[in-house]
């Protein structure tokens, strides 16, 4: 399982979670930044970090944020 990035990232793309990333998977991917599934520990440190409340693990992404998983794998090309 990974961690989604949602919405309230576009625009923001404060570097609080890249900075806290053990494995160093979180990228920058123009107007947000994604988390790679395939490298992505499920450690959770990046979820405290956000300072606008982006990222979910990817079953309890909220509702209306869904289209965000999909956009996150194709991204990776996962």
């Amino acid at each position: 399982m990974t961690h989604i990035i949602t919405s309230p990232c576009i625009g923001t793309k404060d570097q609080a979670c890249t900075e806290v990333c053990p494995v160093e998977c979180i990228y920058d991917a123009g107007e947000m930044y994604l988390i790679h599934p395939d490298e992505c520990i499920d450690c959770g440190a990046c979820v405290p970090a956000c300072p606008v409340s982006a990222i979910f693990p990817e079953e309890d992404v909220p509702a209306g944020e869904e289209s965000f998983i999909p956009r996150n794998y194709e991204f990776f090309g996962t």
